[in-house]
């Protein structure tokens, strides 16, 4: 039955010349081992000074892309969740959830400049926004956002929100995204205004969490935790398609050059490739294995390659709900396209 499943397959792929000559494919090409044990969470490029920010636990490792390896680290940072940059300001920022701060540093010598403290309740997803010149941490705990003046290192203003924010993105035009995953919906922000201007259902999709947006196209792309990528669009706030993706996701990333979506599907150790064929076409491409528990996911625009992290699993203890961390196992996946 598998050999005539198979047969069936490869049969299909060369009966459409389109799947086949979009479809480059993409693999694991580097394991980078990071010092240090514990969670992690989002990653994030700074592109212009080739380097990759990588939160775990108390930290953030700061990882040369030129060599594959670690030249420093932002430590004290507890519950650390994301890190953005405002590169004109020459300032890194990362949300540290358990103390309900930010901890700014240099972005050259990667020196800390200050911890701010933010009146929402565990600062999860953050973003620095071009247009309003501010940085927006999205506090899970108490279903808000923090609005950040980070020339003044200081919290200005928050912004009340329906319910639990996870990830947002920017049109840089003044709107800000935000999937609300207790609600199944995405909020829209006046980065004016820094108030919510409306809000939609995603539905059939559930408790979504990475957000990416195609800002040529303005089309959302929410992935959900049943297995399902929502694409909206973000003008008309509404429902396009739904595509299948891999258990455990919790990441999406976006690549304009080649118009494809990456789910990064923790629970099963997958990425799924979803090509982009115009704003209200999609189509699945093919699913990359990466590795259980790489659920956040990052690209590199320059170079079109990927980054998970994730570490190695030992037996699951009864009645806890998580497998425990194999000590110095903790390591980032470099996945890029096959030529």
């Amino acid at each position: 039955m598998k050999k005539l499943l198979s047969i069936i397959c490869i049969t299909v792929l060369f009966s459409n010349g389109n799947l086949l000559s979009a479809q480059t494919g993409y693999k694991v090409v580097n394991q980078i081992h990071l010092e240090g044990d514990g969670g992690w969470d989002y990653l994030s490029v700074d592109e212009a000074a080739r380097r990759l920010y990588v939160s775990h636990a108390s930290m953030a490792l700061v990882v040369d892309l030129k060599t594959g390896k670690q030249i420093g680290k932002i430590p004290d940072t507890n519950g650390i969740h994301g890190i953005a940059f405002a590169p004109g300001l020459n300032k890194g920022f990362t949300s540290n959830g358990r103390d309900n701060s930010v901890t700014v540093f240099d972005l050259k010598t990667l020196e800390i400049i200050e911890k701010i403290p933010v009146s929402g309740k565990n600062p999860d997803a953050i973003l620095f926004d071009p247009f309003s010149q501010k940085v927006y941490t999205f506090n899970g705990g108490s279903s808000n956002a923090s609005v950040i003046d980070p020339k003044l290192n200081k919290e200005i203003a928050t912004i009340q929100l329906d319910g639990k924010p996870e990830f947002p993105q920017t049109d840089g035009k003044g709107i800000i995204y935000v999937n609300i995953e207790d609600k199944s919906e995405i909020s829209v922000i006046n980065a004016n205004t820094y108030k919510v201007e409306k809000s939609w259902s995603i539905a059939p999709g559930e408790e979504p969490s990475g957000l990416a947006l195609d800002k040529e196209t303005n089309r959302l792309f929410s992935v959900c935790g049943n297995k399902l990528m929502v694409v909206s669009d973000a003008v008309a706030g509404k429902v396009v398609t739904t595509l299948p993706i891999g258990g455990g996701c919790d990441g999406v990333a976006f690549d304009p050059a080649t118009k494809r979506v990456f789910s990064s599907n923790g629970g099963d150790g997958t990425i799924t490739v979803v090509q982009e064929e115009n704003k209200d076409s999609f189509k699945v491409l093919e699913t990359v294995t990466s590795q259980i528990g790489a659920r956040t996911i990052t690209i590199d625009k320059t170079t079109h390659h990927l980054y998970l992290s994730t570490t190695e699993f030992g037996t699951p203890v009864e009645g806890s709900r998580r497998p425990p961390v194999k000590p110095g196992t903790f390591v980032v996946l470099e996945i890029a396209p096959i030529k």
